[in-house]
């Protein structure tokens, strides 16, 4: 069912809906140009959503698009294309394990980052979880996600001219969306029901399709629900303890029954993060009540389970009191064929402190294959976790690792698609995980290159004064946010990158360390300095919050000279131009707190080069001629004050002797030659290792074949 039922299409381009709903159309840029063609000014209105877009247009407009001959063979070889990708035929999946391609893999995750339409994800976790599934359908993987439709989604970020942070929540509008309804309280057996604590929980389901990758998305604002029910998907990460482990209750047993509502019979079971880990319990509980001990059903589930950690900060992993796991459980555990000890002893955490069930430790205990989301976090991983096995060294801790990589054809811009399909071939995205294509990157003239790095700049500078006119024209921006948003920037200076969520530990302003110090880097009139911040702070974290403050009245001082500026609502559209956009990306959390981390590929990818401390990717990634990194060599265990004072010492040192003076080392010809070749190095040696090509390839073989293959001997 479409969701585009306000006027007909002519007959010609009727598909034209169905293009719309299935957001394969996002990532591939001849579908992008379809919209674009029919109404250039509308699409920009519609933020690029092809649903709200095709509602809107003319009749005229589609009319005279359907009689159009130019139009029509533009539509006719994206249908070929689309239609091609639907079918998974020919794709690197379907050719190396023909017999798989009917054992779908259920890919469980609490938020899915797919379309700034959907603002069903919150950030980095989202993101990973959406470039995913992308891959998914790109390789031809039998890949199904499940999670939750959030009514009012994450949060809207607006800064006051105070420069605080209000959290604004708007209701979904789901005609607007490529959501299609699968279970309803029309459908044959009605709404599904779990039940979460003693009462039935209804939830209907929806659908948003990803090229062969279907995500089925359950959602509990229903009218059979009672209205504190309705909130468990109401807000992404809201509410107390209590709301969290009912939501992850409906997301892990209530996801299993939706599979079998649907006669989805996956082969492999994967869970991103900790939040998914109760659909290991429900499958346990299945095949307990069909007969088998727990010992039995516990190893069946072991063997086609795999879980995936992505947080070294031990706050961030889930865990609940005893007693309200209890009152949510109650009765459970005599389904599991165990007693009430048992079933706790499955969350405990042995290094004992508070008496909670921890749902990191529930997922390591049921999944068979377990990794961490880059080397260092593999490591680190293995440490926090080592008492769960005193038998083990800690290097035979059962956690491996795969590191993170982005979507590389939903990230890179058009202008350097371009480049790279007049340079390395047309058909450059099909075998972008080749190392050797990128060898030839070399070859792509230095000129043409940074002028297509200057387009970005500009087109990126012109989207941040566009949206600070919107704003001022609503009302929604004084003449002090105005001027903090970035009217002030100069195209020509050196434009720092700083775009992630403003947790405490990421020290987003570290930069601001020794404000002298940096106002002589800022204000060199012949190398100009300048810095973009953007990222949202949970709206529950005062630290977090503050930061932004902090950043908003540095913005404001006369003495910093308009060099700072703050982009609000920090979101996958406003992403693209960032990584796009600036001409170097900043990184500078704790060490080894930053698990992974993503927004640097993005950025390696469309020639912006990485600034950071050697964790999460670039730890791996860093090879001295692709980057810098901060590296003062301080031993661990000094404290915080000392490690933060060390790191923006290293920070100012490598600004002022290095990224500066290549930046602005040009010829005669106004090319920084010497800037373009550690460019050049930085796409070369990250577009293949960090793209999600790899990495899904990677899960593929090391974690999903081997337990497809054990799912078919069972």
């Amino acid at each position: 069912m479409s969701n585009i039922t306000e006027r007909a299409l002519p007959v010609r381009i009727e598909r034209l809906s169905e293009l719309a709903n299935n957001l394969w159309w996002s990532w591939h840029p001849d579908a992008d140009l379809l919209f674009q063609h029919l109404d250039k000014t509308l699409w920009e209105l519609t933020h690029h959503n092809p649903v709200k877009f095709l509602q809107q247009i003319s009749p005229a407009k589609l009319d005279a698009a359907a009689a159009n001959p130019a139009f029509l063979r533009h539509y006719d070889g994206t249908m070929l294309a689309f239609d091609k990708a639907l079918t998974a035929k020919g794709t690197w999946f379907s050719e190396k394990y023909p017999q798989l391609a009917d054992r779908p893999i259920a890919y469980f995750s609490a938020e899915f980052g797919l379309h700034v339409s959907l603002p069903i994800y919150s950030g980095g976790l989202g993101i990973l979880a959406g470039d995913h599934c992308k891959e998914a359908s790109d390789i031809g993987l039998p890949l199904v996600g499940v999670g939750f439709v959030y009514q009012l989604g994450y949060f809207i970020q607006r800064i006051t001219g105070e420069g605080r942070q209000d959290s604004v929540y708007e209701p979904l509008d789901y005609s607007s969306t490529p959501l299609e309804p699968v279970i309803s309280r029309e459908s044959e057996g009605g709404l599904l029901k779990v039940d979460v604590g003693g009462r039935c929980v209804h939830a209907a389901v929806w659908r948003v399709k990803l090229g062969s990758v279907s995500v089925y998305l359950m959602d509990a604002n229903v009218e059979e629900n009672h209205s504190w029910d309705r909130e468990l998907t109401s807000r992404l990460y809201g509410g107390d303890q209590e709301m969290r482990i009912r939501q992850e209750i409906v997301l892990g047993i209530g996801g299993i029954r939706m599979l079998e509502r649907l006669g989805i019979r996956p082969a492999v079971f994967h869970a991103n993060e900790g939040h998914a880990a109760f659909m290991m319990l429900e499958r346990i509980r299945a095949l307990v009540q069909n007969g088998q001990s727990f010992t039995e059903a516990a190893e069946a589930v072991r063997e086609t389970t795999v879980f995936t950690t992505h947080t070294p900060v031990p706050a961030g992993h889930d865990a609940f009191p005893f007693h309200l796991v209890e009152t949510q459980f109650a009765g459970y555990w005599e389904e599991l064929g165990l007693d009430r000890e048992q079933f706790f002893a499955l969350g405990e955490h042995p290094d004992g402190g508070a008496p909670n069930f921890n749902m990191t430790a529930l997922a390591l205990r049921l999944a068979g294959k377990c990794n961490g989301v880059s080397r260092l976090h593999g490591r680190v991983s293995r440490q926090m976790w080592h008492s769960m096995w005193p038998d083990r060294t800690e290097d035979e801790v059962p956690i491996t690792h795969i590191t993170n990589g982005v979507h590389v054809p939903t990230w890179i811009a058009p202008e350097m698609n371009r480049l790279f399909a007049k340079h390395l071939g047309h058909d450059w995205l099909a075998k972008h995980d080749d190392p050797t294509l990128w060898e030839r990157i070399h070859d792509i003239p230095d000129a043409e290159l940074w002028q297509a790095k200057q387009q970005l700049k500009h087109k990126l500078f012109n989207f941040m004064r566009e949206r600070i006119r919107h704003n001022w024209i609503t009302e929604t921006a004084g003449p002090t946010r105005v001027l903090t948003g970035g009217t002030l920037l100069n195209p020509d200076a050196l434009t720092i990158g700083f775009a992630r969520r403003f947790a405490t530990y990421k020290r987003a302003v570290l930069i601001f360390r020794s404000l002298e110090r940096l106002k002589k880097i800022f204000h060199d009139e012949w190398k100009p300095v300048q810095i973009i911040f953007a990222g949202k702070a949970h709206p529950a974290d005062l630290p977090g919050r503050s930061l932004i403050h902090e950043i908003y009245e540095l913005a404001r001082d006369h003495n910093l000279g308009g060099r700072i500026a703050f982009v609000e609502n920090y979101d996958i559209h406003v992403a693209k131009h960032l990584v796009r956009g600036v001409d170097v990306w900043l990184n500078n959390p704790r060490v080894p707190l930053e698990a992974s981390g993503t927004s640097g590929q993005k950025a390696a990818l469309n020639g912006v080069p990485h600034l950071s401390v050697l964790d999460g990717w670039w730890y791996e990634g860093y090879k001295g001629t692709n980057g810098w990194a901060i590296d003062p060599g301080v031993p661990e265990g000094v404290s915080e004050e000392y490690r933060d004072e060390a790191d923006a010492d290293a920070l100012y040192r490598v600004l002022e002797t290095e990224v500066v003076p290549l930046y602005f080392d040009r010829d005669s010809d106004g090319v920084p030659r010497r800037w373009i070749h550690l460019l050049k190095e930085a796409i070369r040696t990250d577009a293949p290792t960090f793209s999600a090509r790899r990495m899904v390839k990677e899960y593929t073989e090391r974690m999903y074949v081997p337990a497809m293959n054990s799912s078919m001997q069972r």
